[in-house]
């Protein structure tokens, strides 16, 4: 029998502080109203404590799942950390957060691919597993949003929150599991969505500290219109080839981006918005973080055997689409 990665547990964690966007209106010329009728969002959480950053997020996800498995940290095998706001430059955040929850026995590391870094850590996790190369792998996203944001550019600080959500991986014989996955990336869209400053091609000095080159920027409409059909596209073309129609789908866990964009992409999978997670209202963008977040808080809804479809958009140009058959029921 096929060896499949199935999903055996879910955390996830957000920071106490809320931002609302009563708060934005106080600090940008935006209103309310204008931000929930574009974007869906309503509040978004923020890391405030100082000294603390992704690491400090992951930790009390992956621990939530220690202690809903009964599993001890030593027996993990690997963490991969789907990130673009990195605790530092050099080590992974993944080998932080091993030494923080007791991993003493894994290995790890970063992905950077922004939105889309949860699904293709997912996928690479699910290889090693498949593989029979290793037995328990943990796929955290998490993202300190706020550490890269520009409180002053209305374009940028209305979308993006904190978060951290992650999963457990382990070996299947029935036919649960990761499923098949579409994976797509751009180059040239690193233009419409990226940070200046920072890397190797223009490292940090005064000139760029000043000229505020160290946050997200984003030409949101050029961004939009990618999206849009990037994962409307990627989520058809799974279905499709999986011979699945929107009847044989239980779930859509769209990236929270957008709700027009997560609209987009039901319309287009034929399903109604009663089968699509959103929390975008309550959350906003946590990049890396927002579909496991959504399996977090939907799961005692999951059943197992469901169809889950996981799709996601995000900078670089990143995008795809992931086929989960769900391999448990929650313990009610």
């Amino acid at each position: 029998m096929k060896t499949t990665a199935a999903i055996t547990a879910v955390g996830g964690y957000v920071p106490k502080d809320k931002l609302t966007n009563f708060d934005l209106e106080k600090m940008v010329e935006t209103n309310d109203e204008w931000i929930r009728t574009r974007t869906g969002i309503e509040e978004r959480r923020i890391l405030k404590e100082p000294g603390k950053g992704s690491s400090d997020m992951a930790v009390p996800a992956i621990e939530e799942i220690l202690r809903k498995k009964n599993l001890d940290p030593k027996e993990i095998d690997c963490v991969i950390c789907a990130t673009v706001t990195p605790d530092m430059v050099f080590p992974a955040t993944a080998n932080i957060i091993c030494d923080k929850i007791g991993a003493t026995n894994a290995w790890g590391y970063d992905m950077s691919a922004a939105c889309s870094g949860f699904i293709y850590a997912l996928t690479t996790g699910a290889m090693y597993i498949e593989s029979g190369r290793f037995k328990k792998v943990i796929v955290v996203g998490v993202d300190k949003m706020s550490a890269i944001i520009d409180y002053t550019d209305r374009a940028t600080c209305i979308i993006f929150g904190d978060g951290a959500g992650a999963v457990l991986l382990e070996p299947a014989t029935d036919e649960n599991g990761v499923k098949d996955s579409i994976l797509r990336s751009d180059g040239s869209g690193r233009h419409h969505l990226h940070m200046k400053a920072g890397g190797s091609v223009k490292p940090a000095t005064v000139e760029t500290v000043l000229a505020k080159e160290h946050f997200a920027y984003q030409e949101g409409q050029a961004v939009f219109k990618f999206a849009v059909k990037g994962m409307a596209d990627v989520s058809a073309e799974l279905m499709e080839r999986n011979q699945l129609t929107g009847d044989d789908v239980a779930w859509l866990v769209p990236h929270q981006a957008n709700l027009r964009i997560i609209d987009a992409t039901a319309n287009r999978m034929g399903l109604p918005k009663e089968k699509v997670m959103i929390n975008i209202q309550r959350y906003g963008n946590t990049t890396a973080a927002t579909i496991p977040l959504c399996l977090w808080e939907w799961e005692s809804r999951l059943k197992k055997g469901d169809n889950v479809v996981l799709a996601a958009f995000g900078g670089g140009f990143t995008w795809g689409a992931t086929l989960i058959k769900w391999a448990y029921n929650t313990p009610s």
